[in-house]
């Protein structure tokens, strides 16, 4: 008896261990499109396109290898839109009792899949995702027994065990992270480079017709459709990145640029995230490049912690906390998203240039998301569960473990302090500071007179005001809240004022 081989639309990774122990001669291998995967939240048109697309070149290159594949398109009228729906049919259709498949990235889709099992009885095993350098079983060793779960300290274990970027036992460079030489904003005479984007084959075209057909409404334009949708392109991807754009990544990774929407950033993250590459090769083609003396240790640690620090440690607390994670609101944040974060229509340069950039690439790089959007979010109290959906549904590279974490606990502070030791909360003067947008725009981070002041300010002062007690523990923001003891009293109702006008005109869409 053969056995039916599920693989998810970000599992699309010839080494995934649904595939261990494959029998060409018995057994199935299943890959289903479905609306419900694509509806949950209103995903971005290039996110969903690049999803099935890459779906179906890899179902062909499956077939080339002569493996027994069976395709659900979105299309075909027997889709039951679901896909715990899609593999009871398939096990009826090919007469098969024993079904297989790699544990889902997201904890709604591992729920639904082990409700079916147990409301079917079916033989069913869920094996688990090898492609992460740690395993669930090795974040929680680490994390057992402490009282703080920072990033920095996961990352040094796992550069020792992994040897990356490590020489006779101790870190490259003699430090472990060289953030404090990433922070430079980018001068105008640099050249930022030109990015490796690939022309749509006839496959992704068709799957592009598809999406413009069946989710018309959804957020994004696929006019600039350009994402690698087979592990070969990929692999250009990675190999133009390293050696192109890499060695001035991490000089540049904290700055923003108007007319540059990705700077000198990888652009892998959907890559990534879809199983088309895996973190290790990433993090050794790096590594390489900088023991070959092509890329500066700081651009090549930079990077490294990115995927190796960073991504394993988000996976690792989405998974150790949910799913009381998702529904905590340490600052009861309950304001809801403005329309501005859909349509770009709003006088603030910064947002609006990122929303746009947005709507054409389903992307923007961290520093924006971060501390522009990100910012004004936790500035503004926007509810966890608005912002948190915004996310998901707009960035080609957003799956629920990587964007839930990222927003909830870094950005907008929702989990008290577990994943980041601050919040990100900035006036606009960071944003003048790193990047170009304040420039044209109507709003004055100089609150010169005779100009609008730019709304970031009378919100930045107004949030730690209005979480004093929240807050005013916390080491990181001793300075700021020193500054706020010698403010008079009428100097901080001024600020109330200010901001309560602030998000009025937020809410007629007038900000």
């Amino acid at each position: 008896m053969g056995t039916l081989r599920l693989i998810l639309g970000d599992q699309l990774t010839r080494g995934i261990s649904a595939l261990d122990g494959l029998d060409k001669d018995r057994d199935v291998v299943l890959l289903a499109e479905v609306r419900e995967e694509g509806t949950y939240v209103r995903h971005h048109k290039q996110k969903i396109a690049l999803i099935l697309s890459a779906m179906r070149h890899f179902a062909e290159e499956l077939r080339h290898e002569g493996i027994k594949t069976d395709y659900i398109r979105l299309d075909d009228p027997e889709n039951t839109g679901l896909l715990t729906g899609e593999l009871a049919r398939a096990l009826q259709r090919h007469r098969l009792s024993h079904a297989v498949m790699t544990e889902p990235g997201e904890w709604r889709l591992r729920e639904a899949f082990l409700s079916w099992q147990r409301d079917t009885g079916a033989y069913f095993d869920m094996r688990e995702d090898t492609r992460f350098i740690a395993s669930h079983s090795r974040f929680e060793r680490w994390a057992n027994g402490r009282k703080g779960l920072r990033m920095e300290f996961f990352y040094r274990e796992l550069r020792r065990e992994t040897g990356l970027l490590m020489e006779d036992g101790e870190p490259a460079g003699g430090q472990w992270n060289f953030d404090a030489d990433n922070r430079k904003p980018v001068p105008k005479s640099v050249i930022t480079p030109e990015r490796l984007r690939f022309e749509p084959d006839a496959l992704t075209r068709d799957v592009m017709m598809l999406v413009e057909r069946e989710f018309p409404s959804h957020f994004g334009s696929l006019e600039t459709f350009g994402w690698p949708v087979t592990r070969a392109e990929a692999r250009r991807a990675l190999s133009h990145f390293i050696k192109e754009v890499l060695p001035s990544f991490g000089d540049y990774q904290d700055a923003m640029r108007a007319d540059a929407p990705f700077l000198f950033h990888s652009l892998i993250s959907t890559s990534l995230n879809i199983g088309l590459l895996t973190p290790r090769e990433v993090c050794l083609s790096a590594e390489t490049a900088w023991r070959e003396g092509d890329v500066p240790i700081n651009a090549a640690e930079g990077f490294i912690r990115q995927v190796l620090g960073w991504r394993e440690y988000v996976r690792g607390i989405y998974w150790l906390k949910m799913p009381g994670y998702a529904d905590t609101n340490f600052l009861d944040a309950r304001e809801r998203l403005p329309d501005f974060y859909w349509t770009g229509e709003t006088k603030m340069r910064c947002i609006s240039d990122v929303v746009r950039q947005t709507q054409s690439h389903a992307y923007s790089h961290h520093i924006q998301r971060l501390m522009v959007t990100g910012n004004f979010a936790l500035l503004s109290g926007i509810a966890p569960k608005e912002i948190e959906e915004w996310y998901l549904a707009v960035y080609a590279d957003a799956f629920d473990w990587v964007e839930l974490p990222n927003t909830h606990g870094m950005a907008i502070f929702a989990d008290g302090g577990l994943l980041a030791s601050k919040p990100y909360a900035a006036s606009g003067a960071y944003i003048n500071r790193m990047s170009d947008f304040c420039g044209g725009c109507v709003y004055d981070p100089k609150a010169r007179p005779g100009r609008t002041p730019c709304p970031f300010n009378a919100l930045y002062w107004a949030f730690l005001i209005r979480n004093q007690s929240r807050l005013s523990g916390n080491a990181r923001l001793a300075m700021p809240y020193r500054t706020l003891a010698g403010w008079s009293r009428q100097r901080r109702e001024g600020i109330m004022e200010d901001a309560a006008t602030i998000m009025a005109r937020m809410r007629q869409g007038e900000l």
